[in-house]
């Protein structure tokens, strides 16, 4: 039996390795949304595929990196996985995401015998779907590119050519496809050498018990926060704009979570079926991103393992959006995005104290592609939006960060977007008033206006547009995300996610929505509505309208007798009601 000291040692040395797998991934990495944004999920996995140590990226990412070794494992066989393999999945019911997040993973042994594994999942740029950069409104799978189910990349160390032509002749973008699959080789191989490394220094017996205890008391931490949980069974529905084809039709999300002394069941039945457009969700994908709020809940300062998850159940319904079974459509994953968050508006019925109000709810991604004309070469370059985030009992939310399904992420810097692509940003900031009001005042969102320099296309994914996120206790709605094509012309548009063909001189503007305030706007402290004023993130009339403070505009001040008119009026209009 492994002892303790050395299981810790052991434990933190797989950390490591998970991170020296991230920081070989983005050296490597042809792709900007790799290395600037860190959209992965790694991880080093036990011989049945269930995490042991990770590095953060995308956190939906790492468990449907468990849920593809697993379905690879029922597909091929572990005896069929030999030392020197290395494969690529993205047949998305298994892959747990779109054909584009191919999941690479290479099989750990030692001395032949099967130990681990060391997985790595990126977001490419091509496979030869139907429309170049992303796909939002395919009506079946194969219309979302080349489909890899499991196969080899490398057999005994070996280079399979076959298969590495077959992607070359089903990219657009071939250089930059095949090369970001080659760092995520290299990635995985990193993985692989530590791990066997720590087998030998400690021996196999102590690493594999040690894999056994870092799960087995990753399950008992879990067990331990959700015996704090309150007990019951909520129920929340909230919807994505469109499922891309029936562009009016809002799509339906709900969640019925159920907290008992043994398990949190999160049930997804109810939600939407016969859904047309790529918004269905893979079943692994669904599974992780429900993983995501329990662990949030329950062991939010651990790293992930699987045994985190043990007590968590989850419930869909095969032919759902939140259980795509083929043919369906999975590309436009952004459900997944949105998805969490109606689990947290479940949650907020039964215990308000826990969780925030909703953010701006998405994470406003704006890709942009066409024909450099400095190289003539075509080019893509993307970036996920800040959000502002939701109030929670007894603080603000954050203002202009990272959507929570995305907490290991960056969004690109403005220098490298310029210097690759025909764009110039010319403006960037955080959009006033946008969080809603509360006693805890939502963060505000940001605002980002590309100028295009020469004919482009800009592709906007961005699914909480219609609906605002929403508020606790008597707090305020945050305002939505909008896209905004040429802005203050006569030729202005304001819409979500798009497909949009613009010329050189046109602009579009991604303004990401601000998260839901929490308790009365006229109880909070008017000092901090004077100091949200002076520092831009509410306006003088916004705190006189929505707070009832009034703030002298010269010192940015309170001025005591007006907002107590403003406030005493308030409840007099209330009281009357």
């Amino acid at each position: 039996m492994t002892d303790a000291i050395t299981i810790e040692i052991i434990r933190h040395a797989l950390l490591s390795a998970a991170e020296e797998v991230a920081r070989n991934l983005c050296r490597t990495a042809y792709n900007t949304v790799v290395y600037e944004i860190h959209d992965y999920g790694i991880g080093i996995h036990d011989a049945a595929g269930d995490v042991v140590a990770d590095a953060p990226g995308i956190a939906i990412f790492t468990r449907g990196n468990d849920y593809g070794i697993k379905k690879s494992l029922e597909f091929l066989g572990a005896d069929a996985m030999e030392p020197g393999d290395v494969f690529i999945l993205n047949y998305p019911y298994w892959a747990s995401a779109h054909t584009l997040d191919p999941l690479v993973f290479a099989p750990i042994h030692d001395e032949d015998e099967l130990i681990g594994f060391a997985s790595c999942r990126i977001h490419i740029l091509d496979l030869n779907q139907k429309d170049p950069g992303y796909v939002l409104d395919s009506t079946d799978v194969s219309q979302e590119g080349l489909v890899l189910p499991a196969v080899r990349l490398y057999r005994r160390g070996e280079r399979n050519d076959d298969v590495f032509h077959v992607i070359r002749f089903n990219s657009r973008l071939p250089e930059r496809t095949i090369g970001d699959i080659q760092a995520q080789v290299s990635a995985c191989v990193t993985g692989v050498r530590r791990t066997r490394e720590i087998a030998r220094k400690y021996g196999r017996d102590a690493l594999l018990g040690a894999m056994r205890s870092i799960n087995e008391h990753g399950e008992r931490l879990a067990r331990i926060g959700l015996a704090k949980l309150p007990k019951g069974t909520w129920t929340a529905t909230d919807f994505v704009d469109s499922d891309g084809v029936d562009r009016e039709t809002l799509v339906k999300l709900t969640a019925t979570v159920t907290v008992t002394d043994d398990e949190m069941i999160v049930d997804w039945t109810g939600s939407a079926k016969d859904v047309r457009g790529p918004i269905n969700l893979p079943p692994g994908q669904t599974e992780a991103l429900s993983s995501l709020v329990f662990k949030a809940l329950t062991t939010p300062e651990s790293p992930v393992v699987a045994g985190n998850f043990a007590p968590l159940r989850v419930v869909t319904e095969p032919g759902s959006v939140m259980h795509a079974v083929p043919p369906m459509p999975t590309f436009t994953l952004w459900t997944g995005l949105l998805a969490g968050e109606v689990v947290l508006k479940a949650l907020a019925q039964g215990m308000p104290e826990l969780v925030p109000a909703c953010s701006g709810g998405d994470v406003c991604s704006m890709m942009g592609l066409g024909v450099n004309p400095r190289t003539g070469e075509p080019w893509l370059e993307a970036t996920n939006e800040a959000v502002g985030f939701g109030a929670t009992l007894d603080a603000d939310g954050e203002d202009g960060i990272m959507h929570l399904s995305e907490p290991g992420c960056r969004n690109n810097p403005v220098e490298v977007l310029e210097t690759k692509s025909p764009m110039i940003i010319e403006s960037y900031g955080y959009r006033p008033d946008t969080g809603g009001a509360g006693r805890f005042r939502g963060g505000v969102g940001v605002s980002r206006v590309y100028r295009f320099t020469a004919p482009a296309t800009g592709i906007c994914l961005v699914y909480k547009t219609r609906t605002r996120p929403w508020s606790i206790a008597g707090g305020g709605e945050g305002e939505p995300n909008r896209i905004v094509i040429n802005g203050g012309t006569e030729r202005e548009v304001v819409q979500g996610g798009s497909y949009n063909h613009l010329d050189a001189g046109e602009t579009l503007a991604n303004e990401t929505g601000g998260g839901g305030g929490y308790g009365d706007p006229f109880t909070r402290d008017p000092a901090a509505v004077a100091r949200d004023v002076r520092n831009g993130f509410v306006s003088a009339a916004a705190a006189r309208e929505r707070y009832g403070v009034a703030v002298r505009p010269d010192a940015f001040t309170v001025d005591e007798e007006a907002t107590a008119a403003l406030r005493a009026a308030a409840r007099a209009h209330e009281g009357a009601r």
